[in-house]
């Protein structure tokens, strides 16, 4: 891999957890809880973001979602007012299950696919509107995943991720805790220039994190930081006291991304 793409693939291995740390880990940090990611379905009636705002542009009334990595469905249900279907992709069965539940307190049409987009991209149908809200970053082999997004995008496809890598704001921790400096790429920006460089036109905008529509209690929180920080339950006290009063950590500004699929395209 060449360009913008190696750079992207380059910069995500060094991310990588060392594996003389790795090694004494006494749980796997990489599990998500999710709780972090189920979201009030209900709030979705009211709440808008640029994201969604560029997705409307891209989604006829009573026109079809999909939704990669849709987790508990914060991408998506925002827009199930003006959509028959709704389908999402996800690894993780508890996500699907979360998802559903949203999706049926909203009355919308559901599908649920369990597997790695874009390993299931040929069982997946398209959709007029194609989603894929903060799982760039766990995608070294970025280009095969966004050419699986625009195909089966009839007219607009939408990713939304962090400015920067979204575990950035644990650094302070690991150097803390494991004296560890850690990487500050890839980035947003790097993310066009790839889009760019498969000959697409990315629409852009940046915005500052202004609600959140999930809820986690802290004591989970802290257990899942400490687990993602590869120390064991009796840090747990140190942990939370190293978050103070700034949890969840996470990345205050965040990048929408637009484009629309080639005209030889278009699931």
């Amino acid at each position: 891999m060449t360009g913008a793409a190696g750079r992207w693939s380059k910069e995500l291995a060094a991310w990588a957890i060392p594996e003389q740390i790795l090694a004494q880990a006494p749980e796997p940090p990489w599990p998500l809880p999710p709780a972090l990611f189920r979201v009030n379905a209900s709030s979705h009636r009211v709440i808008e973001t640029p994201s969604t705002r560029l997705a409307r542009a891209g989604l006829p009334e009573g026109g079809s979602i999909l939704d990669v990595g849709c987790g508990g469905g914060a991408a998506s249900l925002p827009l199930a007012p003006w959509a028959a279907t709704i389908t999402g992709v996800d690894q993780d069965d508890h996500m699907l299950a979360n998802f559903a539940s949203g999706c049926r307190e909203l009355g919308v049409g559901h599908v649920e696919i369990r597997g790695d987009w874009p390993r299931v991209a040929d069982a997946v149908a398209g959709a007029d509107l194609v989603l894929s809200h903060h799982v760039v970053y766990n995608v070294a082999d970025i280009v095969p995943f966004l050419e699986a997004l625009t195909r089966h995008a009839r007219r607009l496809v939408v990713v939304e991720l962090t400015e920067t890598h979204p575990t950035s704001p644990f650094n302070p921790l690991w150097e803390r805790f494991w004296g560890l400096s850690r990487p500050t790429e890839p980035t947003a920006g790097l993310f066009i220039q790839v889009l760019k460089e498969m000959g697409l036109a990315p629409r852009q905008k940046s915005h500052l994190r202004t609600h959140r529509t999930t809820s986690i209690e802290r004591s989970e929180y802290v257990a899942f930081a400490r687990r993602r920080l590869c120390l064991g339950p009796e840090r747990d006290e140190e942990v939370d006291d190293a978050l103070g009063d700034t949890w969840p950590l996470e990345v205050s500004r965040t990048v929408s991304v637009a484009w629309a699929p080639r005209a030889s395209e278009g699931g």
